[in-house]
């Protein structure tokens, strides 16, 4: 059974949220508890949570820490700090659909005059 919390925060982020929880060993000394909890919803409306944990003890700290910070400037340098999975956003439309959306209208503008059409009766081929 999991020892209660000493001090908590929390860290909503879309479908995720992030729980980072000090909490006490049976010794008597902290250690931190960070959970992601992912929401699912299913066709009918119900929905789940699936949870990950990861326990964190002070020995730890400073490797995790600098490990963390390393790997998160890794990824800021190659990558920048635009966030690229924003396609995963309900309002998210891509350049590709627009550019699609803005061709078709040039292509239904030019083709709305039908004069030009040929009729071809399909019985004679």
């Amino acid at each position: 059974m999991e020892q209660e919390e000493i001090y908590s925060k929390v860290l909503r982020a879309g479908r995720r949220t992030y729980f980072f929880d000090v909490r006490e060993t049976k010794a008597g000394d902290y250690y931190l508890t960070i959970t992601e909890s992912k929401k699912f919803t299913h066709e009918d409306g119900s929905f789940h949570y699936k949870k990950h944990k990861i326990y964190l003890y002070k020995e730890d700290f400073d490797s995790f820490k600098e490990l963390t910070a390393e790997m998160m400037d890794y990824i800021v340098d190659r990558k920048g700090e635009e966030v690229i999975s924003e396609r995963h956003q309900k309002d998210f439309k891509k350049e590709s659909d627009e550019q699609e959306s803005e061709f078709s209208e040039v292509v239904t503008e030019s083709t709305t005059d039908t004069s030009s059409f040929t009729d071809v009766d399909f019985d004679d081929i």
